[in-house]
Parts: structure tokens; C-alpha cells; sequence
């Protein structure tokens, strides 16, 4: 699905809400690597979890990020209808030394199984035995 009636109010609210540098790194990976929790973010970006949450909850309330909630976990992942915004803006940053790291720490972390999926995907296959 797309945004049907891109107008100047959703305009305001995908710019400002990628004003912040930490904002536009949680969106980058997010939206590159699909679902992600506060933990994972936390993980690869190297930001506590208050600042970590601050941010995915400025993007929750823009409408820029979904959430799914989990047991005890809340995975966030990017609005469909907002995709094709953010993949231009992010065209414009693909050469970002910082969103490079962003996403090489995500494969490293991911290779190692240190994420929180691979986690929460452990204690239900425990639970399943």
C-alpha cells in the first residue's frame, strides 16, 4: 500500500521525524532490514535503551513505524505506506559511512545470532520441547 494523498501535513511529519540523526539511523535499518526490537537497535547502535526507546517512539507517533507485539517483546517495522518515501531519502544517503557501519554491525550481529529474534526464537523452541 502506498500513501494515497502525500500531501504537506505528511510531508512535515516523514521530514521532521528525520530530522534527528539517531531517528534516520533506526529508520535505515528498519526499513533495509526489517524487523527489529528496542534491544537490536540498542545492540547496533551503541544508544542506551532510554534513548533507543525516545526514538522508535517519536517515529511510532509519526506514523512511519508499525508495532507488533510478541509476549513479552514489541517488534517495530515500517509502514508499508511509507516506504517508497523513505527509500528515496535514503537513496540520497547510500554512500553514509555511519549508515553503512549501521548495517554491517546488523550482519555481523545477525551471523553471530545475537539479535533478539534469534533469541526470542531459542525460548520458544524451548518451550516447544
Amino acid at each position: 500500500m502506498r500513501v494515497k494523498n502525500f500531501n504537506i501535513n505528511v510531508g512535515s511529519q516523514v521530514f521532521k521525524a528525520c530530522a534527528e540523526e539517531p531517528r534516520l539511523r533506526v529508520l535505515h535499518l528498519v526499513l533495509n532490514h526489517g524487523e527489529m526490537c528496542i534491544s537490536d537497535l540498542e545492540q547496533i547502535l551503541g544508544y542506551t535503551q532510554t534513548k533507543t526507546s525516545r526514538h522508535v517512539t517519536y517515529l511510532k507517533n509519526s506514523g512511519l513505524l508499525n508495532i507488533r507485539k510478541n509476549e513479552k517483546w514489541v517488534w517495530y517495522s515500517v509502514k508499508d505506506e511509507m516506504k517508497d518515501i523513505l527509500f528515496l531519502i535514503f537513496d540520497f544517503l547510500k554512500k553514509d559511512q555511519m549508515l553503512k557501519s549501521d548495517s554491517e554491525t546488523f550482519q555481523t550481529l545477525l551471523n553471530n545470532r545475537a539479535l533478539a529474534y534469534n533469541k526470542q526464537k531459542a525460548e520458544e523452541w524451548k518451550l516447544r520441547r
